[in-house]
């Protein structure tokens, strides 16, 4: 162990092991890792979006995962809300149904990957400590001290903590707060002999033809159920086992008959699911009891501090109820983005202003993400509640997030759209947000942020400190992996490439480049008074920033007079300048 490390990682789960990965190979940077746990260990979220595969793929570790036994590959899910019409999603459909290439991922035995991706980090320069607890954080003006369980400590120029949902070194000083008013309980075992959901006879089974392994979700009156087909060592013997589960509220547990964290009565239950029941009537658990995580949807109030060289990386940073499988997804792209702002952090290429200003793009864009997705999730949940009038647990869901909607969450909600996938399942395909319930959290939120007063007579003005300067910043999320919303329409060009990358991942990854490799030029718009302070940055090219700039800097002007000529990103980009202040609406007499 040296005194020094340039970069100290606490955790080496998926976050931890893909970011020092990057760094050691991108970078001179000396970078450990630390684990309070030894390798393999169990863990909890085993099933994957396929934003997964490019992450892997850019750390290196794609190719050693793939001839590993650990996995079955998964191409969407079942989601069983409505008994008497299932929904149904395969990754990316509308570009599948234009390009006919069907995008993956997969559904993994954790302690087998989680491993995989730690020796792939040592593989390839990081310094990995297993069995070291870091039990402290103290920073000062050239890095800070990392304090270690057995008494010793380290160096480190920058410190970064990737150890999961329950981290108590940065929670000391960055309060972290329930992303929703939900607050769940997992309960699961393992189990064999079960049947598979591609093979459940009906009309909506896409994946049946041609075998295609989805992940089943199942709605049952106290929360839903999650169906994972994971290969297990058994008896010193591979099998094909299946994770199920039971997503529920803590005080359902205390129910007559409904404690599920016994055995029997979980079974009991789930062989009442519709639809899963077929699948679970003669399966035989690995161990005689269950297992149980808490504490779903939480946030880091601070991602990321620049004076203090303190990072926030996945679940540590925020974790969003496991719904549609994005916990992993989301903690591999965002350990791209810190290993770019890292790098770009270090390498002297950026000024000052510009290095703090991209700590706070890493901040603000993360926690848009977390929210937005988190008010998605919200709104399905809404609409299942609003089915079952009955259920405890059904009612006390879908009632908004609890935090305060932050500015930041305004401006992702104006600057997106509603989760691709999402929309699919909720919408039975049609694809159309005014199939949502309006009352619903996410399009309550998205009123919500629309100004105020931005009608046609209203006069917009710039306020006297906003001003504009070339700037960087970076993509996030970044999915290269998934389709743009509907109001973001990529070059032709572009979508080829998506294209030709999902025909074959390791062989043809140069053909959708990772937006999260490099920092992307940008109009920064901010306050003169404030100039590390919030700001907007447009894609040139995207948001026609200088075109808007020039209307706006002529004088008063009324909304009316230059909406006919705005495009679709414009009009976005006026929006997000009232909200954050950066233009003043006066309503109209």
């Amino acid at each position: 162990m040296r005194e020094y490390y340039d970069v100290v990682i606490m955790g080496g789960g998926p976050a931890g092991s893909t970011l020092g990965a990057l760094l050691a190979q991108r970078s001179d940077l000396r970078t450990a890792i630390f684990d309070k746990e030894v390798f393999p260990r169990e863990h909890i979220g085993e099933s994957f979006a396929h934003p997964v595969v490019p992450a892997l793929q850019e750390s290196g570790a794609l190719a050693k995962v793939l001839a590993s036994p650990c996995w079955v590959k998964k191409y969407g899910g079942v989601y069983a809300w409505d008994p008497d019409r299932p929904s149904v999603a395969l990754f990316d459909r509308a570009l599948f149904e234009k390009d006919g290439v069907l995008r993956w991922t997969m559904h993994v035995n954790r302690a087998e990957f989680d491993h995989i991706l730690l020796d792939h980090a040592a593989d390839v320069g990081v310094e990995v400590f297993q069995g070291t607890a870091v039990t402290a954080y103290e920073p000062d003006a050239s890095g800070g001290v990392v304090r270690l369980a057995d008494g010793t400590s380290v160096r480190a120029g920058y410190f970064v903590d990737a150890s999961g949902r329950q981290s108590s070194v940065s929670a000391a000083r960055n309060k972290r707060g329930w992303l929703s008013n939900f607050k769940n309980i997992a309960i699961w075992q393992h189990f064999t002999g079960g049947g598979h959901t591609q093979n459940l006879p009906a009309d909506w089974n896409v994946f049946t033809s041609d075998n295609f392994s989805p992940i089943g979700c199942f709605a049952f009156r106290d929360g839903w159920c999650w169906y994972i087909p994971v290969p297990k060592v058994i008896d010193g013997r591979r099998v094909l086992t299946h994770s199920v589960g039971i997503v529920t509220n803590p005080a359902v547990l205390k129910e007559p008959g409904r404690d599920y964290t016994d055995q029997a009565t979980f079974l009991a239950a789930v062989r009442e699911v519709p639809y899963l029941k077929d699948l679970v009537t003669d399966v035989v658990p690995v161990a005689d009891h269950m297992i149980t995580a808490t504490n779903y949807s939480r946030v880091a109030e601070e991602f990321g501090d620049y004076d203090e060289r303190h990072l926030l990386v996945g679940d540590a940073a925020f974790f969003v109820d496991p719904l549609f499988s994005s916990g992993v997804a989301v903690a591999l792209t965002q350990a791209q983005a810190a290993a770019l702002l890292l790098l770009k952090t270090t390498d002297g290429s950026l000024e000052e202003a510009d290095r703090r200003q991209l700590w706070r793009d890493y901040n603000d864009k993360w926690h848009g993400t977390a929210e937005t997705f988190a008010l998605m999730i919200d709104q399905w949940y809404h609409a299942i509640a609003k089915n079952n009038p009955d259920s405890v647990y059904w009612n006390t869901r879908g009632t908004g997030a609890d935090l305060g909607i932050r500015e930041q969450t305004f401006d992702a909600l104006l600057n997106t759209a509603f989760q691709p996938a999402l929309l699919d399942v909720m919408t039975h395909n049609s694809r159309r947000v005014e199939d949502l319930d309006a009352a619903g959290p996410y399009l309550s939120a998205t009123a919500l942020a629309e100004p105020a007063g931005l009608t046609p007579d209203a006069v917009l003005t710039l306020a006297p400190t906003t001003a504009v300067r070339d700037s960087v910043t970076m993509l996030v999320p970044g999915f290269k992996a998934t389709n743009p919303p509907a109001n973001v329409q990529l070059p032709p060009a572009v979508l080829a490439g998506m294209a030709e990358y999902w025909k074959n991942p390791l062989t043809h990854h140069a053909a959708a480049p990772a937006p999260l490799r490099d920092t992307v030029p940008c109009k920064r718009i901010h306050s003169t008074e404030d100039p590390h302070g919030p700001s907007i940055d447009a894609d040139v090219r995207r948001d026609g920033v200088d075109e808007l700039w020039e209307l706006l800097s002529a004088g008063p002007v009324k909304y009316g007079e230059i909406a006919g000529r705005l495009t679709p990103a414009q009009v976005r980009l006026v929006k997000r300048m009232c909200v954050g202040g950066f233009l003043t609406v006066t309503p109209a007499a």
